[in-house]
């Protein structure tokens, strides 16, 4: 369930175009963006002492990207931002001169920008960050969804007045027909899983999620030892790894990559030696990390800079949500979707576990930051799972953080 990161790249540099993207200047930029957003603030950093003690580890903080942009999952960062470039850049050839962000919502610029179509496909929070993100320049969003996206996360998608095609198969199904329909149509696929050649939209999206951990690191009391973060194709845990080899070099904390036991690209890959494709196996209750093909651009990436990729169990997802929910001590309550809470799922695993702790050095002195990358995206299910509301579950929240 955990393996070293043995492969023949590991600890290479990044390539300059990589470490151009996720560089410091870049999570400026980024952030540049989102201050001019009406409804930004940085998410809140939480700390889980009780816990923490409960584990044997000297601290353990979670970034909370339920609060982000009032959308409810960190996916809200990364599409919305490539949506926003691919306009200005739109606009910019069009207009004959540089166009800048602030220049969003002119007149000249929204009209262009009503003339644009963003498709993709979807486990479900990336086509509610398209659609979020085409809502917020004025353009149209069509979303392919796959046949085991729940009615809710479809719903989610519509009220942000995305067009919402259903494809009766898998993931990979509705991101080929998302992909024929917009070379059909001249539409722009919005998309994240690289390896056709064209990664523009991908690094954009991959560069939208630096302020994650750019904002962890400027509010953690104390700078991290280990970070596990959670993965489908592993845009996110290439952002976070890419941004930290880039600014830290050798002083990064450890990166430990967690996927589901249904859905281990990564890992596979890692285990064999290069990039992988799975087979489909049961769904997972993690559905948004249901992803059986790694990004090309994410797997450049760490392959070169994460040091572990590890597994969880069906149960240990169901676990950290009611560990969130239900905390301990002083704890905060914090609600997290069946996806969010992986990376702490992660370290439960291997904190109770003494010859798997030792090998990534976890001990007393350790401190690990986590991300809750989604709320309860899904109520129904958030509900079956934890048996409270989000409502009484977040009643007790501070809104702050630390």
């Amino acid at each position: 369930m955990l393996i070293r990161n043995e492969l023949p790249e590991y600890r290479r540099p990044l390539t300059a175009q990589d470490a151009e993207a996720l560089r410091a200047e870049a999570a400026a930029e980024v952030e540049g963006f989102l201050e001019l957003r009406e409804n930004h603030k940085p998410t809140p950093l939480y700390s889980l002492g009780a816990l923490a003690k409960k584990l044997n580890v000297d601290g353990i903080y979670i970034k909370d990207e339920s609060h982000r942009l009032h959308a409810g999952s960190f996916k809200a960062l990364g599409s919305s931002y490539a949506i926003i470039r691919l306009v200005l850049e739109n606009a910019s050839s069009q207009l004959g001169r540089a166009v800048n962000v602030s220049e969003l919502h002119t007149r000249s610029v929204r009209d262009i920008a009503r003339q644009m179509v963003f498709g993709c496909a979807t486990t479900g929070n990336q086509g509610l960050a398209v659609a979020y993100g085409a809502h917020l320049v004025g353009a149209k969003a069509v979303v392919f969804v796959h046949a085991n996206i729940s009615k809710e996360r479809i719903a989610a998608i519509e009220r942000w007045r995305a067009h919402v095609i259903r494809v009766d198969g898998p993931y990979e199904e509705a991101l080929a027909e998302a992909a024929r329909a917009c070379a059909r149509s001249g539409a722009i696929l919005v998309s994240d899983l690289s390896g056709t050649g064209d990664e523009h939209a991908a690094k954009f999206i991959m560069q939208g999620y630096v302020p994650i951990i750019s904002e962890a690191m400027r509010t953690i009391p104390n700078a991290p030892t280990h970070i596990f973060v959670q993965a489908g194709i592993g845009v996110l845990a290439a952002a976070i790894t890419g941004h930290l080899a880039t600014t830290l070099g050798a002083e990064r904390p450890t990166i430990i990559v967690v996927e589901p036991e249904r859905a281990a690209c990564l890992y596979a890959s890692a285990a064999k030696g290069n990039i992988h494709k799975i087979a489909g196996n049961a769904p997972s209750v993690m559905a948004m990390l249901e992803c059986f093909e790694p990004s090309h651009l994410a797997w450049r990436i760490l392959s070169r800079q994460a040091d572990f990729f590890m597994i969880v169990k069906e149960d240990d997802a169901i676990s950290a949500m009611n560990q969130l929910a239900k905390p301990m001590g002083n704890d905060p309550a914090i609600v997290a979707g069946e996806s969010g809470g992986v990376g702490l799922a992660g370290l439960i695993r291997l904190a109770q576990d003494a010859s798997l702790s030792s090998r990534i050095e976890l001990n007393s002195n350790s401190r690990i930051l986590v991300v809750n990358t989604e709320g309860a995206m899904d109520l129904s299910r958030y509900n079956q799972i934890v048996g409270l509301s989000p409502l009484v579950v977040s009643a007790g929240l501070p809104c702050d953080g630390i």
